[in-house]
């Protein structure tokens, strides 16, 4: 009877016992891994990043004139505000286009080239991953190795291509085969962002695949299912973390970008980014209202990030860690 009350005594002991030694543990890691000194220079650096950007936003809403006869900082003093700088912003533009009809193309250059590589690259992924064929690894080390060239130096060839292959004004869109009759202004566009993506997508998204164990691949292939089977119906869903990750960088990437839309889209088909930089005007007077657009382009990149956000870390730090 002794033997059998000591027991539950000795199993509670070393209960107590192990809570007590990962407390401390926990206390020692969270000491070593945090710093006062650290917080204190991390605290200093997001009070002088913010200070700038608060003082743009200050800045939109600010009237004109105001602006350009004192700083945001005495809008404390003497306050004034103003919601015109939008309005004429969204109406007005340095180039042919107005904001918003830059604002426009942005989404219907951003959208497909953020889902054409994407899909793309989870088919490669799939097939680097889980299809056995001759050359697979030096294929994949080449693809890899694509991350390195830079994007200016494919720029001219690129755009050489286009011209003799697409026509970007005309019809001929490779021999004996037109398209007089489809609108592709943004086809180039589409192209050239998605031939930049897929090195890095097809390279995270192989990571994160190849993890997915085995015997889920061998268990769906012995009840008969293929490749297409497997793929749309296993891996697509849960290889969605690594995908919703690289949508996110990708879309960003591609809203902002400048030096490819300028190239390769017509100028009707301009982004918001060509818009943005010419709205202050030839001599820069009309910057303020460079500050109204600013915030304008960034409402639909923060609408992505935090719809998407609970996937980008956890997406990328699966896709990156294994070689």
């Amino acid at each position: 009877m002794a033997t059998v009350q000591e027991a539950p005594a000795y199993g509670a002991r070393a209960a107590r016992k192990t809570a007590r030694e990962t407390r401390r543990n926990e206390a020692q890691a969270h000491k070593r891994l945090t710093s006062r000194t650290a917080t204190i220079i991390a605290i200093v650096i997001a009070i002088f990043w913010t200070i700038p950007t608060f003082g743009l936003f200050v800045t939109s809403f600010r009237p004109g004139a105001d602006s350009q006869t004192s700083g945001w900082w005495t809008v404390f003093v003497n306050p004034g505000f103003t919601l015109d700088n939008y309005s004429e912003a969204l109406t007005s533009g340095g180039t042919a286009l107005t904001l918003g009809d830059s604002f426009l193309n942005s989404l219907a250059i951003s959208i497909p080239a953020t889902i054409i590589p994407i899909s793309i690259a989870a088919l490669a992924a799939y097939a680097f991953a889980w299809i056995d064929f001759k050359g697979k690894n030096l294929l994949f080390v080449f693809v890899f190795a694509l991350q390195i060239v830079p994007i200016q130096m494919a720029l001219v060839p690129l755009l050489s291509l286009f011209s003799r292959g697409l026509e970007i004004n005309g019809t001929a869109v490779f021999p004996g085969f037109e398209l007089r009759d489809v609108d592709h202004s943004f086809a180039t566009v589409w192209i050239a962002h998605a031939i930049f993506a897929l090195p890095l997508a097809i390279f995270l998204l192989h990571n994160f695949i190849s993890e997915i164990p085995t015997e889920v691949i061998e268990a769906a292939r012995v009840d008969g299912a293929g490749h297409g089977q497997i793929f749309f119906r296993m891996i697509l869903p849960l290889a969605m973390p690594a995908i919703a990750s690289f949508a996110i960088f990708q879309f960003l990437w591609v809203w902002n970008d400048l030096l490819v839309a300028t190239i390769f889209a017509p100028t009707s088909s301009l982004p918001l980014t060509q818009t943005l930089n010419s709205l202050s005007g030839s001599w820069g007077d009309r910057w303020y209202l460079q500050s109204a657009g600013a915030f304008i382009s960034i409402i639909v990149p923060l609408i992505v990030f935090f719809s998407l956000q609970r996937f980008f870390v956890r997406g990328l730090l699966a896709g990156a860690t294994k070689g």
